[in-house]
């Protein structure tokens, strides 16, 4: 399924305010019922330089693609990922599987 990006900042706003969170160790899921599906990543700058922010927002986008054939319906989602020593594809992959299943998306 495709999905498009969100890429204004009163979507990201819109989202903040009035979406669900759903929190792993490794990152933060907002999510709100859309009449698409759209996703969005916010990696700040205690992430460390723009090379490894790039890095991690290429790790979330592939693990969005992964899991969201398991989400039923259309949904906006933005991504927040947690300060970590070391960021990873499978961990990243894990959680989303598993607040999909635990938020009955």
């Amino acid at each position: 399924m495709k999905y498009y990006r969100l890429k204004k900042q009163t979507d990201f706003q819109k989202l903040f305010h009035s979406g669900k969170r759903h929190h792993s160790s490794s990152l933060t899921m907002i999510v709100k019922p859309a009449p698409r599906m759209t996703m969005g990543i916010s990696v700040g700058k205690k992430h460390g330089k723009a090379v490894q922010r790039n890095r991690i927002k290429r790790l979330l986008r592939e693990a969005f693609r992964a899991a969201q054939e398991q989400m039923q319906g259309q949904y906006a989602v933005v991504l927040v990922p947690k300060v970590a020593e070391e960021y990873s594809f499978h961990t990243y992959l894990a959680h989303l599987t598993q607040m999909i299943k635990k938020g009955n998306l």
